[in-house]
């Protein structure tokens, strides 16, 4: 009997899931197993918690629907908490488990993970699956990327690649081994605990996307993404890709249709160049990886020194800045912020208070329910001034974001007194 686990980590999802597919299909039984890794709820080095309330909450409701899912067809999802490398290296042995499939994950932690499994001898399935474009699709080697990425874009643009068709989803699974296994998934938080803005899963993620090309509000993304409040004002996928909740194949396979059907425009293309820059991120992740990571990132100076009093002000809003209280504000409240706002607190943390941009990049990793290791890292060393961008950083010049985003001070009031 060849028993395989099949180990979620950010690909809960039942369409568009290759590596999954590929487990199946060499399993006469199967697990399905998610770990809670305690490494999640250490304190960093600055002193909060790596994974914070809003990331947990939207993680155990997309947990919940991908348990569901699984149900119903006739599986179950195991969920544990502890070392994943200790808990997947009992599990293999004790089943007699011939292999473990999972999707790759080019960051210091994950690599690091799998790679501690082979060395125990366990045989371990890796398969690239969260980018729109396939490795195999590139015109180029991931390692040789261009690193600026308007070189990027453009080199992709020329060769008339657009997004690697998705998979269909799987209907079938293998059984579950016939052993007394404990670790049925069981929620953690009660009704009504999910986060303020996004219901959790992939379930959630599809009804989100159709909705959004329903409303034909591609159409308009252009004009009004960099707004800082309105729901619809921007596509909000980023919280189930995330997860993988939704695969951006998926997502970049529809708004094609959406485009045969009425038609391109400004609107469409620019939702397709963000999930470019999505790939980006990966794909420089892939050339770079623990370098991104370093202090100096990829320049030579080394990030500023960390000041606990200037960044207990940014992070509880009370820099004294209107705009920069309020997007603070926004996010210890529902675990999200615009993409503008994003760059604006973090110029500000970085340029104006001097701050340390590894502990600004750890913030956001704590709070934000859409946090992404490569977008998130990758945007720092951006602001930051020690990624691939050559005109190294962005400070913004908050009075003009205030008149340009928030004039009538919309924005400011509705969170100014919000924690």
């Amino acid at each position: 009997m060849n028993l395989v686990i099949y180990w979620f980590r950010t690909d809960l999802r039942l369409h568009d899931n290759p590596s999954l597919q590929k487990a199946c299909q060499n399993a006469d039984c199967l697990l399905p197993v998610f770990i809670h890794s305690t490494d999640d709820y250490r304190s960093t080095p600055w002193g909060f918690e790596r994974k914070g309330l809003h990331r947990r909450r939207f993680l155990d409701a997309s947990l919940n629907d991908l348990a569901q899912q699984l149900n119903g067809l006739g599986s179950q999802l195991y969920c544990y908490e502890g070392n994943p490398v200790d808990i997947l290296t009992t599990l293999s042995n004790w089943l007699g488990a011939k292999a473990i499939y999972c999707e790759e994950i080019e960051a210091p932690y994950e690599s690091k993970e799998v790679q501690s499994l082979q060395s125990c001898g366990i045989d371990v399935q890796t398969h690239w699956q969260s980018s729109m474009l396939d490795l195999g699709d590139l015109p180029f080697e991931p390692k040789n990327i261009p690193d600026v990425f308007t070189a990027f874009r453009k080199l992709i643009e020329r060769k008339g690649l657009r997004f690697t068709s998705p998979i269909e989803a799987i209907e079938t699974l293998p059984p579950l081994p016939k052993l007394d296994i404990d670790g049925i998934f069981a929620s953690s938080f009660k009704d009504g605990d999910q986060s303020l803005l996004f219901d959790g899963g992939e379930t959630a993620a599809l009804n989100h996307l159709y909705q959004y090309l329903t409303k034909r509000l591609p159409d308009s993304y252009k004009k009004t993404r960099n707004e800082l409040s309105r729901f619809d004002s921007s596509s909000k996928f980023s919280p189930w890709l995330a997860l993988g909740c939704i695969s951006a194949r998926k997502i970049a396979h529809e708004l094609h249709l959406y485009e045969e059907e009425f038609g391109a425009n400004d609107g469409t293309y620019w939702l397709w160049f963000e999930l470019l820059w999505r790939d980006y991120f990966r794909f420089i992740a892939i050339k770079y990886g623990v370098k991104l990571f370093h202090e100096s990132g990829l320049g030579a100076k080394s990030a500023l020194t960390f000041e606990q009093q200037s960044f207990s002000k940014w992070i509880s809003g009370t820099t004294g800045e209107a705009l920069i209280d309020a997007g603070m504000h926004e996010l210890a409240s529902t675990g999200f912020l615009s993409n503008r706002m994003r760059q604006i607190v973090a110029s500000y943390w970085i340029y104006t208070m001097r701050g340390n941009w590894q502990a600004g990049a750890a913030w956001f990793e704590s709070q934000l329910i859409d946090y992404d290791v490569y977008s998130n890292q990758g945007n720092w060393l951006y602001i930051a001034g020690h990624g691939t961008d050559p005109r190294g950083g962005r400070a913004f010049n908050i009075a003009k974001q205030v008149q340009e985003y928030d004039p009538n001070g919309e924005y400011r009031r509705r969170w100014a007194s919000l924690i």
